[in-house]
């Protein structure tokens, strides 16, 4: 099987005040924890902009502009899952694959997602886990085969495991991507920036009061 041509979902919320990253809040306040959400996006702007892909697309909810040389699609869908569906189906192109990702894994790198892209030249399906029990990417041949994440529940300890078992209902093959951590709560903030103290997710997180026990 070879690797197929491939495109590149970002899904991410629009960074505002008291709409993003509420469990930042405590240590920081509404408007520092947005802030942190627009760094992370930017970060996972450029590692997407640097992989090698046949088109890129924000897939957004709320006022946020696709980066130039993008395409922007909003968010649709009652719920993580639907939405997750529906952007694969609103974006799919014959022939080729797509890899989605959201915007909480700042340490993010261009190797992560050309691994899981060439993951797809020997499976129909690549899930990257998360070390709360979810996932930071998916990677589908077939979008359509998307449809499945409808009916899984979504921000559980078993989201991984539960999207893993739907793709293999469905009679895919399912390679495994790198596990990276979640951006939820103040240790996985510090934990991300840690892994790639070049971002700028990174470099803000250095100029705000030291943290304190996430809520």
């Amino acid at each position: 099987m070879s690797a197929p041509r491939i495109q590149l979902l970002l899904l991410a919320k629009a960074p505002v005040p008291g709409r993003v990253k509420t469990r930042l809040c405590p240590p920081w306040t509404p408007e520092q924890a947005a802030r942190l959400a627009a760094a992370a996006i930017a970060d996972t702007v450029d590692v997407l902009a640097a992989t090698p892909a046949v088109a890129r697309t924000l897939v957004v909810d709320g006022p946020l502009p696709a980066p130039p040389g993008w395409h922007r699609r909003e968010q649709r869908g009652d719920g993580l899952g639907p939405r997750l569906a529906s952007a694969f189906a609103d974006t799919a192109r014959r022939g080729v694959a797509t890899l989605l990702v959201g915007m909480d894994t700042p340490q993010l790198g261009v190797a992560h997602l050309v691994a899981a892209a060439a993951a797809l030249s020997r499976a129909d399906a690549v899930l990257g886990p998360a070390e709360d029990g979810g996932w930071w990417t998916l990677a589908l041949r077939d979008p359509s085969a998307a449809t499945v994440l409808t009916d899984v529940p979504m921000s559980t300890p078993d989201t991984y495991a539960l999207t893993r078992s739907a793709l293999h209902r469905r009679g895919l093959r399912v390679a495994t991507a790198a596990t990276l951590r979640d951006v939820d709560t103040a240790p996985d903030a510090t934990a991300a920036a840690a892994a790639r103290p070049d971002t700028r997710f990174a470099a803000l997180l250095s100029t705000m009061a030291p943290v304190g026990a996430a809520r």
